[in-house]
Order: C-alpha cells, then structure tokens, then sequence
C-alpha cells in the first residue's frame, strides 16, 4: 500500500472554488478557498455544512438528504453546484443540476455530460462527522456506507457494481412480493439469481480486499494516536458463512468460488426469500466488525476507544486513498471539534498540518483551534459568507 516515491513530490488535491445556485439555504454562493485549512464558524443552523455538504455531494453524490428535492433551496425549481479543484496539478471541475419537477440530475465534468460511473471519484474527499463516532454501535448499513464510499472513490467499477447489484436486489425483491401473492411463478427467480450472483461476488471480493489494507492501515494509524498503544481490528463479516473466515485457507478458496457459493445459496433460500418478500442474503446483509485488544468495540469499547478508532479510521482512509491516488483528498470535518477532547484535537490538527492536507472544517467556536491564528476563518450566517 505504499506509493511510489514520486508521489511524494506531487501538488496536493484541493478545491479551488466552490459555486452554489438555490442549493440547501444558499441562494447564490462563490467562494475561494486556501489550499490548506479553511474553517466555517457560526452558530447552528447557518448553513455551515451545507458548504461541506455541496463539496461531498460533488465528489460522491452523497448527502444528508433522503430526496435530491431536499437539496433545492425552498421555493425554487433547480440547483446547481459546481467544484472547480486541481488534482495532479490539472485543473477540472464536476457540477450537478438537479431539477425538482424532473426529479432529475445531470452530471458534468469539465462541461461535458458525464455518467455517474465517470463521475464519482474524480474529485476525492474524505467526511468525518459525528455520525462517525457511533458508527461502531449503530446499524451495520452505516458501517457498509463507510466501506463503500472508501471503495467507490478508488473504483469507478465497484461504483458501478454496487448501483448495478442494488437495481437487481430491487427487482427480485418485487418479483418475491408476487410470488407470495401468487402472481407470479418460482421459476422466474432462476434469471435473477445468476447476475445477482455476479455482482455479488465482485462487490464482497473488492470488499474483502478493502478490509485486508485497512487492517494494516487503521492499526498503524491506531496505535500512534492510542495512549495503550491498543491494536486495532477489521473484520468482514459475511451473511450466511458459518466458518472462520480469519483462516487463511478457507478464505482464499472461498474468494475463488464466491459466484458458485452465491448462486448456491440464493437457491437454498429460496423458499424463505418467498416468504419475507426479500432476499435475506448477499452483501446488503454483510457487516464490518472493529475490535480492540480482541475486544469487539461495539460490545466492550469505552468512549475514548470509539473516538479514537472513528478518527484512526477517518486518518486512515486518507492515507489509502493517497496510496491510489499519489495525492491526499480532500478532508471535510463536520462539527466534529466539539466532540473529541482537547488530546485528540491536537493530534487530529498536528496531523493536517504535518501532511499539508487541504481541509474544510465547520467549528460553532474559534477556541477549538491554535491561536493566534489557524487557518482562513470565514463567517457564515444564514446562507451568506460574511467577513
């Protein structure tokens, strides 16, 4: 996972200038921003994540909003973001146009319509919010968003995979309804289980892969930033496998058959799938587990070891991404100041400045950071850049 060394003496990623027409609380926005630290301050409910929100769903469609509608500014029929950055020292840009009476979207890069495939990992950020820190104790789905999004950034084919598999989930999943109505037959889910077979091998395999690099990675990091010096584990749990899949042996012969295992057991479950009107198996069902010193985070981990996980997590998905890439992403730090204690905000901060990675932070308090000064500071109240 180590880059070559002339990684090393390449520019930095970073956003240049962000453009915002009608999106979230910001009817017209553009903002230049510094190469290194930029930091939103103000008050809740200002429009301070939205910023951070535009620059995220510009690199991976990716938002807080359960509708692209939620993204219009109230009252309004478009938006439109646009995110000019330089990576490997070229200038490009990505811009969205969504429409609320379509319900549509359109992709650009550098002007010209793209597909979302060519779209997602062009420009490359990393989010830390505090949702991250409950990641550990919350629905296994937060955890695979985690994965995912680390992965879709270095693979425009997982990307890809991933929308095509969940499509396909979707349609068996009607075609299950009707069976256990009656309005279909059992025998037309033998179209489905192939391809879904597939696509779930290829996304549980790129998974698989994921998780070996970020157990180097994430302990590394881990240990560093953990007072014990604990080590830190990543484990794939696959819905459905009922052996140790830490075992080298097994687990190398099952990667290779993963379609067959796949297509066997969408069979198997066949009759159960019918009742429940879903498909209870394949890598919408998978979860990540962390431990600690052997101790699972989300059963034993105390505060100060899901904090300092969430973060070497966070670190560490910078550091892999820069091994893809030969340059760091960009990193957005939403409110989350407030919620480390002063040892791993130090630590967190010390690490920005040591690799020179551009950051956009959203703070309520200025105190959170060194004095007498860090960063550009820019003001934001109700939807306006102040100051």
């Amino acid at each position: 996972m180590h880059p070559p060394k002339v990684f090393d003496i390449l520019p930095f990623m970073n956003v240049t200038e962000i453009f915002l027409k009608d999106f979230r609380n910001f009817s017209e926005l553009k903002l230049n921003l510094s190469d290194e630290v930029n930091i939103f301050l103000g008050r809740n409910a200002q429009g301070k994540t939205n910023i951070l929100e535009s620059v995220q769903f510009a690199s991976l469609l990716k938002s807080r909003a359960a509708r692209l509608g939620e993204l219009i500014k109230w009252g309004q029929i478009e938006s439109f973001v646009k995110v000019n950055f330089k990576k490997a020292d070229v200038s490009q840009d990505v811009a969205v146009e969504l429409n609320a009476e379509k319900k549509s979207r359109r992709l650009l890069v550098n002007g010209d319509v793209a597909r979302s495939k060519n779209f997602v990992g062009r420009l490359n950020t990393v989010m830390f919010s505090p949702e991250d820190l409950f990641m550990f104790k919350s629905s296994p789905a937060s955890r695979r968003q985690f994965l995912d999004g680390e992965i879709s950034q270095a693979s425009p084919n997982y990307f890809e995979n991933l929308a095509s598999y969940n499509r396909l989930v979707t349609q068996r999943n009607n075609l299950l309804k009707k069976i256990r109505e009656g309005t279909a037959r059992t025998s037309n889910l033998a179209m489905w289980n192939e391809p879904l077979a597939k696509f779930a091998a290829a996304i549980t395999s790129r998974r698989l892969i994921a998780v070996d690099c970020l157990n180097t990675v994430a302990n590394s990091v881990h240990k560093k930033i953990s007072a014990q010096n604990e080590n830190l584990a990543v484990t794939y749990e696959i819905c459905g496998l009922n052996f140790d899949f830490g075992k080298s042996f097994y687990k190398e012969n099952f990667k290779k058959n993963l379609a067959d295992w796949y297509m066997k057991n969408f069979s198997a479950r066949t009759n159960t799938d019918i009742e429940r009107g879903t498909t209870t198996l394949g890598p919408h069902h998978d979860d990540l587990k962390f431990f600690v010193d052997g101790n699972e985070l989300k059963l034993f981990g105390s505060q100060g070891q899901l904090r300092t996980t969430a973060l070497a997590l966070k670190l560490s998905e910078l550091e892999l991404l820069k091994s893809a890439f030969g340059e760091y992403p960009v990193l957005l730090l939403d409110d989350v100041m407030s919620e480390l204690d002063a040892e791993r905000r130090e630590q967190l901060l010390t690490f920005l400045l040591q690799k020179k990675i551009q950051t956009l932070i959203t703070a309520t308090e200025s105190k959170y950071f060194p004095a007498p000064k860090f960063g550009t500071m820019f003001e934001v109240k109700a939807g306006r850049i102040e100051g």
